[in-house]
């Protein structure tokens, strides 16, 4: 057997019903009478109501998507800890060991550390903003933290 000898079991595909052609469906072919929906071309585009003020237009917009928070990462101390601990050998945490350790994108531009967990590595964070509570842990710890620039 090949592809093209190929068929549909008898009768689980029923005829295309041809519409306009007499029988059933002939002269106004579904369409109903007169109108912009029985001519052809005839359509109305999506949330048009015959003229009168739209749903979208009447509800209040309500909402915001922060363009900033695409590109912003938050991340726990224990997160931070656990990047310490994977590779010790790295002295200064920034967004380049972060992304190298996969906790952030490449997209990503900023990160935030709050305070969640513990730290029992010393640490140095650059380039990465950090939470009141964070640094006073990361500095109970021993380690710094490197301002980053607005």
């Amino acid at each position: 057997m090949d592809l093209n000898h190929l068929q549909p079991s008898a009768g689980s595909k029923p005829k295309k019903l041809r519409v306009g052609r007499g029988f059933t469906r002939g002269k106004t072919a579904g369409r109903g009478h007169k109108g912009q929906k029985s001519r052809s071309g005839g359509k109305v585009r999506v949330g048009f109501e015959g003229g009168q003020m739209p749903l979208y237009i009447r509800l209040p917009k309500v909402g915001f998507s922060s363009r900033l928070a695409q590109v912003t990462k938050c991340l726990r101390l224990s997160e931070i800890n656990a990047v310490k601990k994977m590779v010790p050998e790295v002295e200064e945490i920034n967004l380049a060991v972060l992304f190298a350790a996969g906790l952030i994108s490449s997209q990503t531009k900023f990160v935030k550390v709050f305070a969640s967990g513990e730290v029992s590595e010393k640490l140095i964070l650059s380039g990465i903003r950090v939470s009141k509570g964070a640094k006073e842990a990361i500095e109970a710890a021993g380690g710094s933290v490197l301002e980053a620039s607005r």
